[in-house]
């Protein structure tokens, strides 16, 4: 058992919502990482299946994540704003802006899933975008469970650490998928990993996870060196034989992989409403990356789904949502147990 985490190694794999399911956490517990469930998009009928699949196929510890967001409420202004933006998008493949399809919406943790976490009692459950409400947080640690939580600047950590984390992930700008920013939206205030993890290590009284370009041993060690006590990859276990990404997204991963200088990416919000790591497409380039009149998360998806769903029926991934770190080199298409045996390596 690692010193802190109740896994074997201390190697996260990060939570791929929309990316995986229960398959891959179980690859990488049986390898002695600690594997996580994405249950942000999952119905609560769903995320109790999955944890049976897990419990069933091995009894290793495994983590449940969830987001920790505010649903905001849209008004009638934002909503045309939003919809203008993409006008030429939606005249472009005939799409009807005022009927597109709902889609999955990420739902924030609430009683529900509360209910779920109270009944299988999952070792370790982690939160994106800060932490529930105070009730909603008790719970969850009252049934035990070691709780963790993204930073991505020092003054998050910090707030985590007043506010009941367990652990603080230390979250660099190099990951891929969606920010855990919380405290405010601004972007110039994100951090690298190792630096973020080395201050953050030094700031609070509980363990640093390193999160964000660590694709390697070499990569594992040099974060633990910075004092990280356990280190979070996610990236890297996307080509992986459990991956469920698109054959486009693997597509697209694999150029990244072989030829990351051709194949850049950027962190936007044109996808979501919040700041997201993907493969640089047209989409991000026309509307600059970041624009002010993206519906806050996660209604945006709503708009930008409908425009990738009928594209990539085209082989057309300008509107797709290609999530994938700075550092994609280390992704490999082999099982998630393979993979996570050969980094564990790090630790013997």
């Amino acid at each position: 058992m690692s010193a802190f985490l109740p896994s074997k190694f201390p190697l996260i794999q990060a939570p791929l919502a929309g990316a995986q399911n229960s398959a891959m956490t179980i690859a990488v517990c049986r390898a002695g990482g600690l594997g996580s469930l994405a249950a942000a998009m999952l119905p609560v009928e769903k995320l109790e299946q999955e944890i049976q699949t897990i419990q069933a196929a091995c009894d290793a510890p495994f983590n449940v994540n969830f987001f920790a967001h505010t649903m905001p409420q849209i008004t009638a202004e934002q909503q045309d704003q939003w919809l203008s933006l993409l006008d030429q998008y939606f005249n472009e493949w005939d799409i009807d802006k005022n009927n597109l399809p709902q889609g999955v919406i990420r739902r924030p943790f609430d009683e529900n899933q509360l209910a779920v976490v109270e009944k299988y009692r999952p070792p370790v459950v982690s939160f994106h975008f800060g932490l529930p409400e105070k009730k909603l947080l008790d719970a969850v640690k009252a049934t035990g469970a070691i709780v963790l939580s993204s930073a991505t600047t020092v003054e998050e950590g910090l707030w985590l650490q007043e506010n009941g984390a367990d652990f603080v992930i230390a979250q660099g700008i190099e990951a891929g998928g969606h920010r855990g920013i919380f405290l405010n939206q601004d972007l110039s205030t994100q951090m690298g990993t190792f630096a973020l993890t080395q201050v953050l290590s030094q700031k609070l009284n509980i363990p640093v996870i390193a999160a964000g370009g660590i694709t390697d041993v070499s990569s594992i060690q040099a974060a633990l060196k910075l004092g990280a006590s356990a280190v979070q990859m996610g990236t890297v276990y996307m080509l992986c034989h459990e991956s469920t990404i698109s054959t486009l997204h693997r597509q697209a991963l694999e150029q990244a992989t072989r030829q990351p200088e051709k194949y850049p990416t950027a962190v936007t919000n044109i996808f979501s409403g919040r700041p997201a790591r993907g493969i640089v497409n047209r989409l991000m380039q026309e509307t600059g990356f970041v624009h002010p009149h993206a519906l806050p998360f996660p209604f945006a998806a709503t708009a930008t789904g409908a425009l990738k769903s009928v594209a990539e029926k085209q082989n057309d991934t300008s509107f797709s949502t290609l999530w994938c770190g700075q550092n994609p080199t280390g992704c490999k298409n082999i099982s998630a147990y393979d993979l996570t045996m050969e980094l564990v390596q790090a630790f013997l």
